[in-house]
C-alpha cells in the first residue's frame, strides 16, 4: 500500500553507520588485537535451514561500507529458495574487515530471512484468492526498514512505513474523538489545514461501524477481529467503494477462510513480531 521509497540508498546507508557505531564503537578490540592487519582471507555464508533469503544486497552494502576493497560474491538473489548446506555468497578481502562486519551481516539475513520466509509461507495459503498478506508496524524500533523490505522480498506488501504516510484511525482515535465520523471528519478538516494528501483508513468492530466508515467516506475500511460471516457481509455492503483489509490474530489456521471472504487485504502482525530467524554462519575457508 505504500511505495519502497524508504528503501533508498542513503536511509540504508544510514542505518549501516548507526549499526556499526552501536557494534563496534571505538574499535573491533578481538579482531584488532589476533589477526595481523594485512593478512588476507575469506569467508562463505552457510544456510543451515530451509526456507527463503533475503538480505542479500544488505550484506553487500554492509561489507562494502566496512572495507570497499572487500569482494563479495553472491551465489543466489533475494527470494531465492534455500536448503540446509547451501552457500549464500563468499567474500575475500582483509581477514579484519570480514570479521568486523560479520556480526551485523549475520543479525540482518537471519532476521530478514526468517520474516521473508514467514511471509512466503502465508502468502502461498491465499494465492488463489485477490486477497495480498500485508504487513504491520508491529517492527523492532530501528529495524523497520530491514523488516517491511523482508516482506516485500517474501511477496507481501508494505502497509504506511509509519505514522507519518498514511491515517490509521484505530479504535482509540475513534472512542477519543467521539465516532467514527466525528474522528474522520476532523482528520480530513486537518489534512486540508496542513495542506496533506494521505490516504484515510478506519478500523472497524462491527457491520454498524463499517455502515458509518462508509457514510464518513474513507479509502480503506479494516475488519477487525470479525467473524468471516461478518466479513462477507462487510464485502457486500462496502461492495468495492474502498479497500478492505482483514486483521486480527490471523494465522496459517484462518487465513484461508478469511480471504475467501473477498477482501483486498490481510494484514499479520506476526509477519514481524513472531517470526523465527533462519539459521546461518560466516565461516572461514583456506585460501
Amino acid at each position: 500500500m505504500v511505495s519502497t521509497e524508504y528503501l533508498s540508498p542513503e536511509a540504508i546507508d544510514s542505518f549501516i553507520t548507526s549499526a556499526l557505531k552501536e557494534d563496534v564503537g571505538t574499535g573491533d578490540a578481538s579482531t584488532n588485537g589476533s589477526i595481523p592487519e594485512n593478512l588476507h582471507a575469506k569467508a562463505i555464508l552457510k544456510i543451515k535451514g530451509d526456507g527463503l533469503i533475503a538480505g542479500m544486497q544488505m550484506a553487500k552494502a554492509i561489507f562494502m561500507k566496512v572495507d570497499p576493497d572487500l569482494i563479495f560474491t553472491p551465489n543466489m538473489e533475494d527470494g531465492d529458495t534455500i536448503k540446509y548446506g547451501d552457500i549464500g555468497f563468499e567474500v575475500s578481502g582483509k581477514g579484519r574487515s570480514i570479521l568486523t562486519a560479520e556480526r551485523l551481516v549475520l543479525n540482518c539475513m537471519q532476521r530478514m530471512s526468517g520474516i521473508a520466509t514467514k511471509t512466503f509461507n502465508l502468502s502461498t495459503l491465499i494465492q488463489t484468492q485477490k486477497a495480498r498478506l500485508l504487513d504491520t508496524r508491529k517492527t523492532t524500533p530501528n529495524f523497520r526498514m530491514l523488516e517491511k523490505w523482508a516482506v516485500k522480498i517474501g511477496g507481501g506488501v508494505n502497509h504506511r512505513f509509519g505514522l507519518f504516510d498514511m491515517v490509521m484511525l484505530k479504535d482509540n482515535h475513534v472512542d477519543f474523538a467521539g465516532g467514527i465520523l466525528k474522528a474522520v471528519e476532523a482528520t480530513k478538516s486537518y489534512l486540508k489545514k496542513e495542506d496533506l494528501h494521505l490516504k484515510i483508513e478506519v478500523e472497524t468492530r462491527n457491520l454498524s461501524e463499517v455502515e458509518e466508515a462508509l457514510q464518513a467516506g474513507v479509502d480503506a475500511i479494516m475488519l477487525d477481529n470479525m467473524m468471516p460471516s461478518d466479513m462477507k457481509q462487510a464485502v457486500r455492503l462496502v461492495n468495492s467503494t474502498c479497500m478492505i483489509e482483514a486483521s486480527g490474530g490471523i494465522t496459517e489456521n484462518t487465513i484461508q477462510e478469511i480471504a475467501e471472504c473477498g477482501v483486498d487485504y490481510i494484514s499479520v502482525g506476526a509477519l514481524t513480531h513472531s517470526f523465527k530467524s533462519l539459521d546461518m554462519s560466516l565461516k572461514a575457508v583456506k585460501i
